[in-house]
């Protein structure tokens, strides 16, 4: 797997990124213009989700 092939949809990505509040900052900049403490609220959101997921397998 290359740089940028991620494990998450872009459409996950987006509803987190619009749970934090940055979702304009991505739509205007880009991912890289996401500051780092937000993109480690992110990564934390993206990991309940996946443990919710999979405590429900």
């Amino acid at each position: 797997m290359g740089k940028g092939a991620g494990l998450m949809s872009d459409a996950l990505k987006w509803e987190l990124a619009k749970e934090l509040g940055v979702d304009h900052i991505v739509a205007t900049e880009g991912w890289g213009g996401v500051p780092s403490r937000q993109c480690g609220l992110l990564v934390r959101k993206a990991i309940e989700v996946a443990e919710r997921s999979m405590a429900g397998e």
